[in-house]
C-alpha cells in the first residue's frame, strides 16, 4: 500500500557530501515519524536519524554535527544531508516511515529497499 524509494546513494571520497532522498507513494492518509537507518555488511541495522511529525530530530552519536535530517510533508519526502563523510559511514541506507493509509487507519512502519553509500578514497 505504501512504497518508499530512496535515491542519492553514491561513491564519495572522505570529507565529501551526499544528499539522500526518500519519497513515499500510495494511498497515504498520514505520516508520522520518518527516519533513516543504515546497515554495513556483518553489522546490525542502526538508527542514523529520526524526525517526528512536528520536526523534532535525533541522531546517532556517530553522525551528530555531520548529518541533517529534514522532511517535506507536501512531497511526502524525507532527506538526509550528509557532510564530512567518513569511511565508517559506508553502508546501505534505508528510509522508514510510520504511515497510515486510507480505509485502514492503523499506523504501520514501511521501509524502502535501500541505497548504497560508499565512502572511499
Amino acid at each position: 500500500q505504501v512504497q518508499l524509494v530512496e535515491s542519492g546513494g553514491d561513491l564519495v571520497q572522505p570529507g565529501g557530501s551526499l544528499r539522500l532522498s526518500c519519497a513515499a507513494s500510495g494511498t497515504i492518509y498520514s505520516i508520522n515519524a520518518m527516519g533513516w537507518y543504515r546497515q554495513a555488511p556483518g553489522k546490525e541495522r542502526e538508527l542514523v536519524a529520526h524526525i517526528s511529525s512536528n520536526g523534532y530530530t535525533n541522531y546517532a552519536d556517530s553522525v551528530k554535527g555531520r548529518f541533517t535530517i529534514s522532511r517535506d510533508n507536501a512531497k511526502k519526502t524525507v532527506y538526509l544531508q550528509m557532510n564530512n563523510l567518513k569511511p565508517e559511514d559506508t553502508a546501505v541506507y534505508y528510509c522508514t516511515m510510520n504511515t497510515a493509509v486510507f480505509h485502514d487507519f492503523t499506523y504501520r512502519d514501511y521501509w524502502g529497499k535501500g541505497t548504497q553509500v560508499t565512502v572511499s578514497s
